[in-house]
């Protein structure tokens, strides 16, 4: 008979959900990572979270997605982020201490070994053209909404054993050591303002797991089964809420902000396409890709010498009423030319990307 079933068979109404005694200290001892560097929670962390960095930083220069979603199986920053939310939920400070800095130390780590491996590699087309770097690099509202949905289900996992075995569905779904070993990289090849946007993609799934964590700890009365665990529970304040909130307000503002610039980005590349498509048919060349990012045009193109003269397509676009977007044209082969905005004349670069 179910906690539920007796309380109504004792003529009660069903007893409202909670975790016992057992889990609290389940979930402190699995959340809360001990100070000795030599202790079996301390060196695990450490070490999975060297091996998840490496690959997937691999991952990302290989650009293979089956190696990413193998270091976010990997990767155990997930365990110091939750142990954030339930030591906020218990009013612990020495906890909340520690795990905000395994979070901090842990992530700084991982872009140190993605700067490492960006020295090593250096490629040379600055990863351009790497589908796991794009796909991070423009972190957008509704990443928040998928980051709160994830953080609760790796929260709720957690007060309910019965449901355990959706940890690694939660790690795959939320994107953690990935973004910082794409910062990481990033910043070895000048790239500032994308590996900026990486890294937002992270705090913002930092934000949002402390958030639905402290959530659904509150509502499953985490703090009465930690008392009853001896445990330490101090008095829980409201404004710990209101600065959970605060925080995932203010990342949520600047994914506004690139929600509405990755929707002008998309618009300009469908006006910028037949444009260029024009232009590379004057010379028998191929338009092998219109994008836009951050209001500039890139475009790839393919053929045989001579190639159409840039400057042609830079005068296009500003008919076109684009000549506020700087262009980037790059020869699949060959050189990349920068054509700014308002300008009549294109210089040639090795490689431009931001």
């Amino acid at each position: 008979m179910t906690d539920g079933h007796a309380a109504q068979a004792a003529g009660g109404r069903p007893q409202a959900r909670r975790v016992d005694a057992a889990a609290a200290r389940r979930m402190a001892e699995s959340l809360f990572i001990e100070r000795d560097w030599r202790s079996p929670s301390s060196s695990r962390f450490w070490v999975l979270l060297v091996l998840a960095s490496v690959i997937a930083g691999a991952g990302v220069v290989g650009d293979s997605t089956a190696t990413v979603i193998g270091a976010m199986i990997v990767a155990p920053l997930m365990t110091p982020i939750l142990g954030t939310a339930l030591s906020l939920v218990l009013a612990d400070r020495a906890h909340v201490t520690r795990s905000a800095l395994l979070v901090i130390g842990g992530a700084l780590a991982v872009v140190c070994i993605g700067m490492l491996l960006g020295w090593i590699v250096s490629p040379p087309d600055a990863f351009a053209n790497n589908s796991q770097v794009s796909s991070r690099i423009s972190p957008r509202l509704i990443d928040l909404f998928a980051a709160l949905a994830t953080g609760t289900v790796g929260a709720f996992a957690l007060v309910r054993t019965d449901i355990s075995d959706t940890l690694p569905g939660v790690a795959i779904a939320i994107s953690l050591v990935p973004p910082l070993a794409v910062t990481g990289l990033l910043l070895t090849v000048g790239r500032y303002h994308d590996a900026g946007e990486s890294a937002l993609l992270f705090a913002t799934n930092v934000a949002a797991i402390v958030a639905t964590g402290t959530l659904v700890f509150l509502a499953y009365r985490v703090r009465d089964a930690a008392r009853e665990a001896g445990l330490t529970v101090g008095d829980f304040h409201g404004r710990t809420l209101v600065a959970v909130g605060a925080v995932v307000a203010l990342v949520a503002v600047p994914l506004t902000t690139g929600t509405i610039a990755v929707a002008k980005d998309s618009s300009l590349a469908a006006d910028a396409r037949p444009v260029a498509d024009r232009w590379a048919a004057q010379g028998a060349w191929q338009i092998a890709s219109v994008d836009a990012r951050n209001g500039v045009v890139l475009i790839g193109v393919l053929g045989l010498p001579p190639q159409p003269a840039p400057t042609a397509l830079r005068a296009a676009l500003d008919r076109a009423g684009m000549a506020d977007a700087d262009l980037q044209l790059r020869l699949v082969g060959g050189r990349t030319h920068w054509c700014a905005a308002h300008s009549v004349t294109c210089t040639v670069e090795n490689a431009r990307t931001d």
